[in-house]
């Protein structure tokens, strides 16, 4: 599974691209049955599905340095940002795992996701060139419809940071301030934007672009949902004066 010329093309315009199966079936059934053995919740009981959203860390096991290494996803990586510019993950980042336990959770804003810490580790910030981060993986671990809280994205929206991220050069700024900016600007999940639903089979793959804006939601009605957020970093920076991907590629043409 690699990805086409017209897959390329529609990264650059609408800031993601889905690979349907990025890892098989047999894999991600056996991370989901780790993460259930990781949580207090029952998987045969949902009088334990008490809490609308349960975090937690996958494991670097076996069975997840297989998923986060599938030939499909390490092609994909090499064709939106590089052969040897990313960093081979061995797990998949954190896992909100979002159950129907009928109270909000207070997590479902729009917004684009930080990529380094401050020198202080006071706050996360982004800056233009997305300092550190490739890409945004999103990865159903469990099968997802629109009924299982899936990540809402806001089609062509990573258009709209970089023209926010300028004025603020290498240094970046805070992920929180960044977003306030745009929110106030009405651009941060702007209605102008069409709406997508994250849906899809476990093993599916959205690679977005570091930029994309996107939202949790609740899960009111549907199954309990797994799925893993894990940033693709830099091995290699990003140089917007020089731009070698289709990640530079689509910063440069927002800019211009």
């Amino acid at each position: 599974m690699t990805l086409c010329d017209t897959d390329i093309e529609t990264f650059v315009r609408d800031g993601f691209v889905v690979l349907r199966g990025a890892v098989d079936r047999a894999t991600i059934d056996e991370c989901r049955a780790e993460l259930w053995d990781a949580i207090p919740e029952s998987p045969d009981d949902p009088t334990t599905w008490t809490e609308p959203v349960r975090w937690v860390d996958s494991p670097m096991t076996p069975v997840f340095a297989r998923a986060a290494a599938s030939s499909a996803l390490v092609a994909a990586y090499d064709a939106l940002i590089g052969p040897g510019r990313w960093v081979q993950r061995v797990e998949l980042g954190t896992v909100p795992v979002r159950f129907p336990a009928g109270r909000e959770s207070h997590d479902t804003g729009w917004h684009i996701d930080a990529s380094y810490p401050a020198p202080d580790g006071s706050e996360y910030r982004v800056s233009v060139s997305s300092r550190d981060r490739g890409l945004l993986a999103l990865f159903l671990v469990s099968d997802v419809d629109e009924h299982d809280a899936p990540t809402r994205i806001r089609v062509g929206s990573h258009a709209d940071v970089p023209r926010f991220l300028e004025p603020y050069g290498d240094d970046g700024v805070d992920m929180f301030t960044v977003c306030a900016k745009m929110d106030r600007a009405g651009v941060l999940g702007s209605p102008d934007r069409t709406e997508v639903l994250a849906t899809g089979a476990a093993g599916d793959v959205f690679l977005c672009h570091p930029f994309l804006v996107h939202a949790a939601q609740v899960n009111h009605r549907g199954r309990p949902r797994f799925m893993s957020q894990p940033g693709i970093m830099l091995r290699d920076q990003f140089d917007l004066a020089h731009p070698r991907s289709p990640v530079e590629t689509a910063i440069v043409d927002a800019l211009r």
